[in-house]
Protein backbone atom coordinates (compact mmCIF):
# COMPACT_ATOMS: atom_id res chain seq x y z
CA UNK A 1 0.00 0.00 0.00
CA UNK A 2 1.25 3.87 -1.02
CA UNK A 3 1.82 5.73 1.92
CA UNK A 4 5.04 8.10 0.60
CA UNK A 5 3.39 11.08 1.53
CA UNK A 6 0.80 13.57 -0.72
CA UNK A 7 2.52 13.38 -4.19
CA UNK A 8 3.12 9.59 -4.23
CA UNK A 9 1.59 7.77 -7.39
CA UNK A 10 -1.16 5.18 -6.13
CA UNK A 11 0.78 1.86 -6.00
CA UNK A 12 -2.53 0.37 -6.51
CA UNK A 13 -5.71 1.47 -8.43
CA UNK A 14 -9.21 -0.05 -8.27
CA UNK A 15 -11.68 1.26 -10.83
CA UNK A 16 -15.71 0.57 -11.17
CA UNK A 17 -16.53 0.90 -14.56
CA UNK A 18 -19.92 1.69 -14.75
CA UNK A 19 -22.09 3.91 -17.80
CA UNK A 20 -21.24 1.89 -20.80
CA UNK A 21 -25.26 1.24 -21.23
CA UNK A 22 -25.97 4.93 -20.50
CA UNK A 23 -23.41 5.76 -23.01
CA UNK A 24 -25.22 3.83 -25.28
CA UNK A 25 -28.91 5.07 -24.34
CA UNK A 26 -27.93 8.79 -24.69
CA UNK A 27 -26.78 8.22 -28.13
CA UNK A 28 -29.47 6.22 -29.24
CA UNK A 29 -27.53 2.97 -29.87
CA UNK A 30 -27.82 -0.95 -28.35
CA UNK A 31 -26.23 -1.49 -25.09
CA UNK A 32 -24.14 -3.74 -26.61
CA UNK A 33 -22.35 -0.76 -28.62
CA UNK A 34 -21.75 1.16 -25.53
CA UNK A 35 -19.68 -2.28 -24.08
CA UNK A 36 -17.47 -1.96 -27.38
CA UNK A 37 -16.60 1.54 -26.47
CA UNK A 38 -16.14 0.57 -22.99
CA UNK A 39 -13.55 -2.20 -24.09
CA UNK A 40 -11.64 0.73 -26.23
CA UNK A 41 -11.45 2.71 -22.51
CA UNK A 42 -10.15 -0.56 -21.29
CA UNK A 43 -6.98 -0.07 -23.63
CA UNK A 44 -6.30 3.72 -22.85
CA UNK A 45 -6.84 3.30 -19.16
CA UNK A 46 -4.50 0.61 -19.12
CA UNK A 47 -1.82 1.92 -21.19
CA UNK A 48 -2.23 5.24 -19.08
CA UNK A 49 -1.80 3.38 -15.66
CA UNK A 50 1.42 1.86 -17.24
CA UNK A 51 2.77 4.98 -18.37
CA UNK A 52 2.47 6.74 -14.93
CA UNK A 53 3.79 3.82 -13.01
CA UNK A 54 0.34 2.38 -11.65
CA UNK A 55 2.13 -1.13 -10.19
CA UNK A 56 -1.64 -2.67 -9.92
CA UNK A 57 -4.79 -2.30 -11.68
CA UNK A 58 -8.02 -3.71 -11.11
CA UNK A 59 -11.01 -3.54 -13.26
CA UNK A 60 -14.52 -5.08 -12.19
CA UNK A 61 -15.29 -6.37 -15.28
CA UNK A 62 -17.89 -8.26 -14.35
CA UNK A 63 -19.87 -9.07 -10.92
CA UNK A 64 -21.95 -11.78 -9.46
CA UNK A 65 -24.43 -9.80 -9.95
CA UNK A 66 -24.39 -9.12 -13.34
CA UNK A 67 -25.43 -12.57 -14.22
CA UNK A 68 -29.43 -11.26 -13.69
CA UNK A 69 -28.58 -9.22 -17.19
CA UNK A 70 -30.49 -10.57 -20.51
CA UNK A 71 -28.49 -13.70 -21.92
CA UNK A 72 -27.73 -11.93 -25.11
CA UNK A 73 -25.88 -8.99 -23.19
CA UNK A 74 -23.78 -11.28 -21.21
CA UNK A 75 -22.76 -13.21 -23.90
CA UNK A 76 -21.84 -10.08 -25.76
CA UNK A 77 -19.51 -9.15 -22.82
CA UNK A 78 -17.94 -12.86 -22.92
CA UNK A 79 -17.40 -11.99 -26.40
CA UNK A 80 -15.83 -8.62 -26.08
CA UNK A 81 -13.60 -10.24 -23.16
CA UNK A 82 -12.65 -12.88 -25.28
CA UNK A 83 -11.45 -10.45 -28.08
CA UNK A 84 -9.35 -8.29 -25.76
CA UNK A 85 -7.39 -11.09 -24.78
CA UNK A 86 -6.76 -12.66 -28.30
CA UNK A 87 -6.22 -9.14 -29.40
CA UNK A 88 -3.72 -7.45 -26.37
CA UNK A 89 -2.54 -10.83 -25.14
CA UNK A 90 0.96 -9.79 -27.45
CA UNK A 91 1.01 -6.25 -25.99
CA UNK A 92 0.49 -7.14 -22.73
CA UNK A 93 3.59 -9.20 -22.81
CA UNK A 94 5.73 -6.65 -24.57
CA UNK A 95 4.73 -4.61 -22.06
CA UNK A 96 5.12 -6.54 -19.22
CA UNK A 97 1.82 -6.31 -18.13
CA UNK A 98 1.22 -9.66 -15.98
CA UNK A 99 -2.69 -10.47 -16.70
CA UNK A 100 -4.71 -11.93 -13.99
CA UNK A 101 -8.17 -12.78 -12.25
CA UNK A 102 -9.91 -12.91 -9.22
CA UNK A 103 -13.37 -13.87 -8.33
CA UNK A 104 -15.22 -17.18 -9.47
CA UNK A 105 -13.90 -16.87 -13.37
CA UNK A 106 -13.43 -20.48 -13.67
CA UNK A 107 -17.39 -21.32 -13.51
CA UNK A 108 -17.81 -19.01 -16.38
CA UNK A 109 -18.20 -20.33 -19.90
CA UNK A 110 -15.56 -22.70 -20.92
CA UNK A 111 -14.44 -20.61 -24.30
CA UNK A 112 -14.15 -17.67 -21.76
CA UNK A 113 -12.07 -19.91 -19.10
CA UNK A 114 -10.14 -20.90 -21.69
CA UNK A 115 -8.52 -17.43 -22.91
CA UNK A 116 -8.24 -16.37 -19.87
CA UNK A 117 -6.14 -19.04 -18.91
CA UNK A 118 -3.93 -18.72 -21.70
CA UNK A 119 -3.49 -14.95 -21.16
CA UNK A 120 -2.81 -15.27 -16.98
CA UNK A 121 0.08 -18.47 -18.50
CA UNK A 122 1.45 -16.65 -21.16
CA UNK A 123 2.12 -13.60 -18.83
CA UNK A 124 2.67 -14.98 -15.65
CA UNK A 125 6.97 -13.93 -15.81
CA UNK A 126 6.16 -10.20 -16.48
CA UNK A 127 6.52 -8.02 -13.44
CA UNK A 128 6.01 -3.94 -14.83
CA UNK A 129 2.39 -3.66 -13.66
CA UNK A 130 -0.51 -5.94 -12.78
CA UNK A 131 -4.07 -5.99 -14.58
CA UNK A 132 -6.37 -8.03 -12.57
CA UNK A 133 -9.70 -8.33 -13.76
CA UNK A 134 -12.63 -8.88 -11.10
CA UNK A 135 -14.99 -11.62 -13.29
CA UNK A 136 -18.19 -13.18 -11.79
CA UNK A 137 -16.54 -11.90 -8.60
CA UNK A 138 -18.77 -10.19 -5.59
CA UNK A 139 -16.96 -8.84 -2.33
CA UNK A 140 -19.05 -10.22 0.55
CA UNK A 141 -18.85 -13.77 -1.65
CA UNK A 142 -15.26 -13.68 -1.17
CA UNK A 143 -15.26 -12.99 2.75
CA UNK A 144 -17.74 -15.45 2.74
CA UNK A 145 -15.47 -18.30 0.59
CA UNK A 146 -12.34 -17.54 2.96
CA UNK A 147 -14.17 -17.91 6.25
CA UNK A 148 -15.72 -21.70 4.45
CA UNK A 149 -12.20 -22.08 3.88
CA UNK A 150 -11.06 -21.27 7.39
CA UNK A 151 -13.41 -23.78 8.68
CA UNK A 152 -13.10 -26.77 6.00
CA UNK A 153 -9.36 -26.16 6.69
CA UNK A 154 -10.19 -26.17 10.59
CA UNK A 155 -12.22 -29.45 10.57
CA UNK A 156 -9.21 -31.18 8.55
CA UNK A 157 -6.32 -30.11 10.51
CA UNK A 158 -7.18 -30.42 14.09
CA UNK A 159 -3.35 -28.39 14.53
CA UNK A 160 -4.87 -25.29 12.81
CA UNK A 161 -5.75 -22.02 14.87
CA UNK A 162 -8.03 -19.41 13.35
CA UNK A 163 -6.94 -16.30 11.69
CA UNK A 164 -5.77 -13.86 14.44
CA UNK A 165 -4.61 -11.17 12.11
CA UNK A 166 -5.80 -9.73 9.62
CA UNK A 167 -2.98 -10.86 7.58
CA UNK A 168 -3.28 -14.14 8.55
CA UNK A 169 -7.32 -13.72 7.03
CA UNK A 170 -6.25 -12.00 3.68
CA UNK A 171 -4.59 -15.42 2.82
CA UNK A 172 -8.09 -16.71 1.88
CA UNK A 173 -8.75 -13.97 -0.10
CA UNK A 174 -8.90 -14.84 -3.98
CA UNK A 175 -5.19 -12.88 -4.67
CA UNK A 176 -3.83 -12.24 -0.98
CA UNK A 177 -0.37 -10.99 -2.71
CA UNK A 178 -2.47 -8.55 -3.83
CA UNK A 179 -1.84 -5.21 -1.54
CA UNK A 180 -5.00 -3.14 -1.12
CA UNK A 181 -5.63 -0.59 -3.36
CA UNK A 182 -4.86 3.12 -2.47
CA UNK A 183 -7.01 4.69 -4.59
CA UNK A 184 -10.64 2.90 -5.98
CA UNK A 185 -12.26 5.48 -8.92
CA UNK A 186 -16.06 4.91 -10.20
CA UNK A 187 -17.36 6.39 -13.17
CA UNK A 188 -20.67 7.72 -14.25
CA UNK A 189 -21.87 9.51 -10.86
CA UNK A 190 -23.07 6.26 -8.78
CA UNK A 191 -21.56 6.99 -5.03
CA UNK A 192 -21.60 3.45 -4.01
CA UNK A 193 -18.78 0.44 -4.00
CA UNK A 194 -21.53 -2.01 -5.17
CA UNK A 195 -19.78 -4.79 -3.52
CA UNK A 196 -16.31 -4.65 -4.27
CA UNK A 197 -12.92 -5.02 -2.61
CA UNK A 198 -15.17 -4.76 0.52
CA UNK A 199 -12.30 -5.65 2.71
CA UNK A 200 -9.40 -4.07 0.28
CA UNK A 201 -11.16 -0.52 0.06
CA UNK A 202 -11.11 -0.54 3.63
CA UNK A 203 -8.21 2.34 3.82
CA UNK A 204 -8.90 3.75 -0.11
CA UNK A 205 -9.29 7.06 -1.11
CA UNK A 206 -12.33 7.26 -3.25
CA UNK A 207 -12.85 9.10 -6.07
CA UNK A 208 -16.15 9.36 -8.23
CA UNK A 209 -16.84 11.34 -11.51
CA UNK A 210 -19.83 12.11 -13.35
CA UNK A 211 -18.01 10.60 -16.93
CA UNK A 212 -19.17 7.24 -18.34
CA UNK A 213 -16.64 4.63 -18.74
CA UNK A 214 -16.89 5.13 -22.68
CA UNK A 215 -15.35 8.24 -22.08
CA UNK A 216 -12.87 7.97 -20.04
CA UNK A 217 -9.25 8.06 -20.89
CA UNK A 218 -5.97 9.28 -19.66
CA UNK A 219 -6.94 12.65 -18.41
CA UNK A 220 -9.62 11.43 -16.30
CA UNK A 221 -7.12 9.24 -14.69
CA UNK A 222 -4.86 12.03 -14.18
CA UNK A 223 -7.61 13.80 -12.65
CA UNK A 224 -8.12 11.19 -10.23
CA UNK A 225 -4.52 10.56 -9.04
CA UNK A 226 -4.08 14.64 -8.77
CA UNK A 227 -6.88 14.70 -6.70
CA UNK A 228 -5.67 11.54 -4.93
CA UNK A 229 -2.26 13.36 -4.00
CA UNK A 230 -4.14 16.22 -2.29
CA UNK A 231 -5.90 13.87 0.40
CA UNK A 232 -4.05 13.35 3.92
CA UNK A 233 -4.07 9.81 4.23
CA UNK A 234 -3.21 8.91 7.88
CA UNK A 235 -4.44 5.22 8.49
CA UNK A 236 -6.36 6.00 11.82
CA UNK A 237 -3.25 8.45 12.92
CA UNK A 238 -2.54 11.81 13.05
Amino acid sequence: MEKKGAAAIPYHIAVIMDGNGRWARDKNLPRICGHREGAKAVDRTVTAAREMGIRYLTLYAFSSENWKRPHQEIRGLFSLLKHYLKKELKRLKTSGIRFRAMGEWKSMPQDVVDELTLAIKETETSSEMDLIMALNYGGRQEILQAVQKIEQLSRRDSAFSWPAAEDEFRRFLYLPDVPDPDLLIRTSGENRVSNFLIWQTAYAEFYFTRTLWPDFGKADLVKAVREYQKRDRRFGGL
